[in-house]
């Protein structure tokens, strides 16, 4: 990757103020509301699961400084690996403390006694297709569960609510797929599971935000941070098949929970001014 040298474990963390004043803008445009953060013991590292939005990177900022401002906890995420073949943002992820999502590095944050942030529907949850907003698209993947099994880690779920309606999807894999351009490339091999594409998942989609551009809505974002999920009572059983799916379903069920609870207070409340009612209408 053009000599570029990944050290995700020598991370020193921004100062507080830093990581403040890099989200400012994101702060000011989407107005966040936070709640549960207070469940998050600095001296308990925790895996924490969410929902992925839509392109992914409005939302996960404002947590993670959220979580450090009001706990000091540093926050290490596992992020995708199509991220590391990208120059500067790669570079960017190691200053903010993320690591490239395999087992081996989950294993080494882990004892190290890092929290950390995991989304299990990776790129495919991000590259949103329409009809998806807040859906769980996590397909056969149990690996988060089989690594919190193993060392014992707890698993607390969030929602982030919000960011999927910043814009509207108006064209997605499913078009290109379906097209005969795309019927053609998939006589080739460009959609095959193991190509660069894997099957489609990360082709990204085309969105609408404000008027026909595609800069985003200033919706106002609601994230909540839930109860924890214990694991030690699985101790010994991270390879069981029958207990990751019921493990898995206990996550993938809080987090649509919170969801849910999350989008009745946004409705609820309404309490965006003006000009934020106005741009999000456009």
């Amino acid at each position: 990757m053009f000599g570029y040298e990944h050290k995700p474990f020598s991370f020193q963390p921004l100062t507080k103020a830093q990581s403040r004043r890099m989200v400012a803008p994101l702060r000011f445009y989407f107005s966040p509301e936070f709640d549960g953060i207070d469940k998050l013991d600095p001296a308990k590292p925790v895996l924490i699961v969410g929902n992925h939005t839509l392109y992914g990177v409005l939302d996960v900022p404002l947590l993670i400084d959220e979580i450090y401002q009001k706990t000091g906890i540093s926050v290490r995420t596992l992020a995708d690996h199509t991220h590391y073949e990208i120059p500067v943002w790669r570079t960017l992820l190691d200053r903010i403390g993320a690591v490239e999502g395999t087992r081996s590095n989950c294993a080494r944050l882990m004892e190290q006694r890092d929290h950390i942030m995991v989304f299990p529907g990776g790129a495919r949850e991000v590259a949103k297709r329409k009809g998806e907003k807040y859906q769980l698209v996590w397909k056969r993947r149990f690996g988060f569960v089989h690594m919190a099994i193993k060392y014992g880690y707890p698993i607390v779920p969030f929602a982030a609510v919000g960011p999927d309606d910043v814009a509207d999807v108006v064209w997605d894999a499913n078009d290109l797929m379906n097209s005969s351009v795309g019927k053609w490339l998939g006589k080739i091999g460009l959609f095959d599971k193991d190509s660069f594409l894997r099957g489609g998942d990360i082709i990204f989609p085309m969105a609408r935000g404000i008027g026909i551009t595609g800069f985003p809505r200033p919706e106002k974002f609601y994230f909540a941070v839930g109860d924890a999920i214990e694991t030690a009572v699985y101790q010994g059983q991270e390879n069981d098949a029958d207990t990751l799916e019921k493990v898995r379903a206990e996550v993938a069920h809080a987090i649509d929970r919170l969801i849910s609870e999350q989008m009745i207070k946004r409705s609820v409340k309404n309490n965006a001014g003006p000009i934020r009612r106005l741009l999000t209408r456009l």
